[in-house]
């Protein structure tokens, strides 16, 4: 039997919708994916090859449990997203192919430092900890692509005390899903429990304390979370 030094960690799972915990091994994150949310943040929609940045799992936030407004920031950004639970892994996995490697489909929240980001950019370091600090990455139950299918098109949306903020559709994507799996399992070889964020669409800002952050993906799920 194996003797551990110090206790091993928790495993981070994420409900499903109908019963039972999809276990998370790493989450990935595609950068500027939506043509509009990209030239907001001052790209070039038409030049960009997908990029990609991570979280650790244990960032991960479900059954709409608050998330505490981080330290070392003063402007935090929603950011909604579709998020891709990989179910078999693969390295140079074909965009045929890609979407038999999908489990299913959920709706998340990359929450960012916005501030720090920027810090991190103008100064040509890496930005890891203006995404992946704890509970940043809030996520709601995944719906297994058995039921719901492999979803193309449909509203994105996020709405802020009520008032909507982000609204959107999938088929925005610059990268559309099975293409985004493809490229990134050249990179690195996917395994099961893989989460890939997709993405956002333009109307990413800030949020404060007492916030209440609803979002829908059409024929997906929602996410919630309220800042604390």
């Amino acid at each position: 039997m194996t003797q551990y030094v110090i206790d091993p960690p928790a495993v981070t799972a994420v409900p499903v919708a109908g019963g039972g915990l999809f276990p998370v091994r790493r989450v990935f994150c595609v950068g500027r994916n939506y043509a509009e949310h990209t030239r907001e943040m001052g790209g070039d929609p038409d030049r960009e090859e997908p990029f990609f940045f991570t979280k650790p799992a244990d960032a991960v936030l479900i059954n709409g449990a608050d998330m505490p407004y981080p330290t070392k920031t003063k402007d935090l950004h929603h950011e909604m997203e579709l998020v891709v639970a990989i179910g078999t892994g693969g390295r140079d996995i074909a965009e045929a192919d890609a979407l038999s490697h999908v489990y299913g489909y959920a709706a998340g929240l990359d929450m960012t430092r916005r501030d720090l980001q920027a810090q991190a950019k103008k100064g040509g370091k890496p930005w890891d900890m203006s995404k992946g600090f704890d509970l940043s990455g809030p996520v709601g139950d995944i719906a297994p692509a058995s039921h719901i299918g492999h979803p193309a098109a449909g509203k994105i949306e996020l709405v802020v005390n009520g008032v909507p903020r982000q609204s959107s559709d999938l088929a925005k994507q610059i990268w559309n899903v099975p293409e985004t799996i493809a490229y990134l399992s050249g990179l690195v070889e996917l395994a099961p429990g893989d989460l890939i964020f997709t993405g956002t669409p333009e109307g990413v800002a800030a949020v404060v304390s007492g916030d209440v952050l609803e979002g829908e993906i059409a024929g997906v799920g929602t996410v919630r979370t309220r800042i604390v």
